[in-house]
C-alpha cells in the first residue's frame, strides 16, 4: 500500500506543473494570463452551473473527472493557442506520449482508467465527453466577452472562431451559450439566452477565485498558490486517492464540495491555518459570501450550492470528512516538495501540525496520515 500511495503523491505533485502554464486568456480584470490549472477549476465549475443546459445521456461528474484531467498533458506539451499556426499532428503526437508519461506515473490499474477517460475526451465521441468539449469551447469565449475590459484583438479571435472556427459548431451543438456569445458580439439572436444568462454572473464573479492568494506556496516554491488553482488540485487529490476513504462514500459528492469550498474566499478571503485569525468574524464572513455568491444562481442550484457548502464545514458526514482530510493533506505534500514553504514561515511544529493537519486527516482517511506523518517526522528532523 505505501508503494501505491507514493506512486499516486508522485503523480500529483507532478500535476503541479499545470499550475505554471499559462493560456491565452487572460483573467477576467486583466491583470494577467490565466494558467490550465485554474482553467480547469473553472470548467469544473462551468460543468456544476450548466449541468441543467446538458442532454438527459450526460453524467455531469463523468464530465467533471474528464475536466479535472484533460489539460494535464500542457505539463509537457503546453497549451497551444487557435489563433496560432502549429502543426497539429506534432502537437497531437506530443499530448499522447504526455499522457502516457503522467499517467504511467500512477498504479498501472488507475493510470490505465485515467488515460483511457482523457482518450474518451479527445476523442470527442461519448455524451460525456462531448458536453466536456463544449465547455472548453465556451469559457474561453465568456472569459474574454465578459472581460472588464476585453482585449480588441481577443476579441476578434472569438469572432472568428465562432463564424468559422472551432467555435462554430456551438451554434447547433450548444445554442444558449452560442446565442449569448452572439450577443455579447453585438448581435441579434431567437435563440432563448435565458439558460446561460441567469447562470453566467456567478460563473464570471467566481472568477475572482484565481486572484485570492494563499499562504500556501507551489511545489516549486516559485510563489504562492491561488484558491482557484488549489481547489482544482484538491479535487485531483480526491480523485487519486479515493480508494483510501471510508468504503460507502459518495466521491461525487466530495468533488463537488472541493469544487465550491473555498469560494466565498473571494469575499472573506484565505484563512490560514497556522495564521492569527479571529474565527468568529471569518465565519461571519464566510457566511455572508455564501449567500451573496450562490444568491446569483437561479434558486434551484442556489440551495444545492448553500447545502454542498455548509455539509463540507460542518463536516459531520463521511463525505465531507474525507473532503477535509484532503484539503488537509495537499499542503504539507507541497511543503514537503518545497523545502518547507508555509511551515518556515509559520514556525510551525510538528505537534502542531499533528493538531491541525492529524486530526482531521485521521478522521476523515486513517491511512493517509499513516503515509504522511513519517514524512513529517523526516522532514522535521532535519531543521
Amino acid at each position: 500500500m505505501t508503494n501505491r500511495l507514493d506512486a499516486q503523491v508522485s503523480f500529483l505533485k507532478e500535476a503541479d506543473r499545470l499550475k505554471s502554464v499559462n493560456r491565452a486568456n487572460l483573467l477576467l480584470d486583466g491583470s494577467r494570463p490565466e494558467n490550465s490549472a485554474e482553467h480547469s477549476w473553472h470548467l469544473a465549475l462551468y460543468a456544476w452551473t450548466l449541468a441543467p443546459l446538458a442532454g438527459p445521456d450526460v453524467n455531469m461528474f463523468r464530465v467533471l473527472h474528464m475536466l479535472l484531467l484533460h489539460d494535464l498533458v500542457e505539463v509537457d506539451a503546453g497549451d497551444h493557442p487557435i489563433h496560432e499556426t502549429h502543426d497539429w499532428a506534432e502537437v497531437e503526437r506530443r499530448e499522447l506520449l504526455a499522457a502516457q508519461r503522467i499517467f504511467g506515473l500512477l498504479p498501472d490499474d488507475q493510470g490505465q482508467r485515467l488515460h483511457d477517460l482523457w482518450l474518451e475526451f479527445e476523442a470527442d465521441t461519448s455524451p460525456d465527453a462531448r458536453f466536456a468539449k463544449q465547455l472548453d469551447r465556451c469559457q474561453p469565449i465568456f472569459q474574454t466577452l465578459c472581460a472588464a475590459a476585453p482585449v480588441p484583438e481577443h476579441v476578434e479571435i472569438v469572432r472568428d472562431n465562432m463564424k468559422g472556427g472551432r467555435a462554430a459548431y456551438l451554434e447547433h451543438a450548444f445554442p444558449p451559450a452560442y446565442a449569448k456569445a452572439h450577443v455579447l458580439l453585438g448581435f441579434d439572436t431567437e435563440t432563448d439566452t435565458a439558460p446561460i444568462s441567469t447562470r453566467l454572473p456567478f460563473l464570471t464573479e467566481t472568477d475572482k477565485l484565481k486572484s485570492v492568494l494563499r499562504a500556501s506556496r507551489l511545489a516549486d516554491n516559485s510563489r504562492r498558490e491561488n484558491s482557484a488553482e488549489h481547489s482544482w488540485h484538491v479535487m485531483l487529490h480526491a480523485l487519486i486517492l479515493a480508494e483510501h476513504a471510508a468504503p460507502e462514500i459518495d466521491l461525487d459528492r466530495v468533488l463537488e464540495m472541493l469544487l465550491l469550498h473555498d469560494i466565498v474566499e473571494i469575499d472573506a478571503g484565505d484563512n490560514p491555518i497556522h495564521g492569527q485569525v479571529n474565527q468568529v468574524e471569518m465565519e461571519a464572513k464566510e457566511q455572508a459570501a455564501s449567500k451573496r455568491l450562490f444568491g446569483l444562481l437561479p434558486p434551484p442550484q442556489q440551495q444545492r450550492g448553500m447545502a454542498i457548502w455548509t455539509e463540507f464545514e460542518a463536516a459531520a458526514t463521511p463525505e465531507a470528512q474525507f473532503a477535509k482530510a484532503i484539503d488537509r493533506l495537499q499542503v504539507p505534500i507541497l511543503n514537503l516538495a518545497n523545502g518547507g514553504g508555509t511551515w518556515r514561515e509559520y514556525e510551525v511544529t510538528l505537534p502542531q501540525l499533528e493538531q491541525r493537519v492529524g486530526v482531521p486527516i485521521r478522521k476523515g482517511a486513517p491511512a493517509l496520515w499513516d503515509w504522511l506523518f513519517p514524512h513529517l517526522e523526516t522532514a522535521f528532523a532535519r531543521h
